[in-house]
């Protein structure tokens, strides 16, 4: 006598409808359609890239070396910055001009987060420290 053969298989399709039951038809994003805020470094490179076209730009979160400076700051997030840039823009600015340039573009991110900003702007040629 053949042992009976039985079928084990389960159809989860029939539990997952799709077409009824997907996040967005239920109000919700997927994780891949939600704009997620991009960094305040990642936003003030993008913005210096854009208004000044730089041929070198280096944004450098300092945060961390001024840890105690004030009773609750920790150091952590994104307080303080340098901003270290060659540009063609720059051709022809006082040291002055060129600063007012940066703050200019960044007023939004200086109100708020933004403790502190160095600025080292250059012109193409022009020595750098860095």
């Amino acid at each position: 006598m053949a042992a009976q053969r039985r079928d084990t298989r389960i159809d989860f399709w029939s539990k997952f409808d799709l077409a009824l039951e997907s996040n967005v038809n239920l109000g919700m994003h997927p994780i891949w359609c939600e704009e997620t805020e991009l960094s305040i470094q990642s936003t003030i490179e993008s913005k210096l890239t854009s208004a000044f076209s730089p041929e070198r730009l280096a944004v450098i979160n300092e945060s961390h070396l001024h840890a105690g400076h004030q009773e609750h700051f920790d150091g952590t997030g994104e307080t303080h910055f340098r901003v270290r840039i060659v540009s063609e823009a720059f051709a022809g600015m006082s040291r002055v001009e060129r600063h007012r340039a940066v703050n200019e573009l960044l007023a939004e991110e200086l109100k708020h987060p933004v403790h502190a900003l160095a600025i080292e702007p250059a012109a193409p040629g022009e020595p750098t420290r860095w």
